[in-house]
């Protein structure tokens, strides 16, 4: 029996999950927390150490891994790709992020699965694209942040290239491939046929770029580094106070005057300041002046200041203090789940609410092939069989 879903919107499809490390399990944490019937397919294995993605125990498997059913599988071997070919026949949904070779020496690709199911939607992650001149690279979040250009336009300028404190092409990489697949899917209702979906770190990463992209492609500017100013809407920026800093947002002119209200400061509006061409042309000159006004409060005083005077301004918090906000706690962002390896404890809610179908999180990640027998039993496997199975190293 498929578990009781996360959520009933996806509840009528099955996922078979092949992925690992993160931009294919964050496509299918997007799934399985909206109701898929998600089956993780692993190696057999005494443990979980030669299981790439970290330990189950660890705090990065168990957010990603939840709501989802578990089976073991040699996908290497004669027995194990018929048990395979078995599940995708009834099938709604593959996902893998292998190397794009590796499935096709499985004979597990698209071309291979397509004859025994004609509604199969297949979808793959790679680091840079199913084919073309760097096609078999390998892919990892880092190297694709710096080819896709976001290493040069993050951190101080001068001081080199540098990396974001999240594996963003990895998980945008996940969430777009999920929508992907929902598009194939809503497709699907009137052609009645799968398609094969493809996305990959790198052009997840440089759709991320977004105006930055466009500066270049419409404008002929390469970006510069910006440090923590925005690169074009100014002043924008972490500034000092008596306690810390804080951000604010002053974009356009009516907000820019509105901030000139508060510091009640002339100096800020001298011809150097007048508009966001010349505010940009002496910017660090402007953000000492603000500096100046910041530092004489504390940095609540300025955020209840600044925002009640209709100028974006907040905190920056330390992950431990982002989960203590109110307006965290309000919104649920932590959700409880009570783990197998670590009991209660929390992960990382869905950040989008459904007022009828929302998602939850019903269930831990899976122990390593919890739910084999289950499973094979549901495509007509008897116990004999998987006992077979199970003598020769197959499940």
């Amino acid at each position: 029996m498929p578990l009781e879903p996360a959520s009933t919107i996806l509840a009528p499809y099955t996922v078979l999950d092949l992925t690992r490390v993160r931009s294919g399990p964050t496509c299918v944490r997007q799934l399985a927390d909206w109701g898929a019937n998600v089956i993780k397919i692993e190696m057999p294995a005494t443990d979980d150490k030669g299981q790439l993605g970290g330990p189950r125990a660890g705090s990065d498997f168990q957010n990603l891994h939840r709501n989802k059913r578990a089976m073991t599988l040699n996908l290497k071997s004669p027995a194990g790709l018929e048990v395979f070919k078995k599940l995708a026949a009834k099938a709604d949904v593959i996902v893998e992020n292998y190397r794009p070779d590796v499935k096709h020496r499985l004979g597990i690709d698209y071309e291979s699965l397509k004859p025994l199911n004609k509604g199969l939607i297949y979808a793959s992650i790679s680091g840079f694209g199913q084919d073309g001149p760097y096609a078999g690279r390998p892919g990892f979040d880092q190297i694709a942040q710096g080819m896709g250009g976001l290493m040069s336009i993050t951190g101080e300028p001068g001081k080199g290239p540098m990396r974001v404190g999240i594996p963003v092409a990895d998980l945008t990489a996940g969430i777009f491939c999920a929508q992907g697949i929902l598009l194939a899917l809503i497709e699907r209702e009137r052609s009645g046929e799968g398609q094969w979906v493809q996305t990959s770190l790198l052009q997840a990463q440089t759709f991320m770029l977004d105006f930055q992209a466009t500066r270049w492609l419409m404008d002929g500017e390469v970006p510069p580094q910006a440090g923590n100013n925005h690169p074009t809407s100014i002043p924008t920026g972490v500034f000092e106070t008596s306690d810390g800093h804080i951000n604010i947002a002053c974009a356009g002119q009516p907000m820019y005057l509105r901030l000139v209200d508060v510091f009640d400061d002339k100096e800020m509006l001298h011809s150097d300041f007048e508009d966001g061409k010349s505010r940009s042309k002496n910017r660090d000159r402007l953000n000492a002046i603000i500096n100046e006004h910041t530092r004489k409060k504390t940095s609540d005083e300025w955020i209840e200041i600044l925002n009640k005077a209709g100028v974006p301004c907040g905190e920056i918090n330390t992950i431990d203090k982002v989960f203590e906000s109110p307006q965290i706690k309000h919104l649920g962002m932590a959700a409880p789940m009570n783990s197998y390896e670590r009991g209660e404890t929390h992960v990382v809610s869905q950040p989008v609410m459904l007022s009828r179908t929302g998602s939850s999180v019903k269930h831990p990640p899976p122990k390593l092939g919890q739910h084999t027998d289950e499973v094979l039993g549901e495509i007509d496997l008897s116990a004999d069989d998987i006992a077979a199975l199970r003598r020769d190293g197959v499940v």
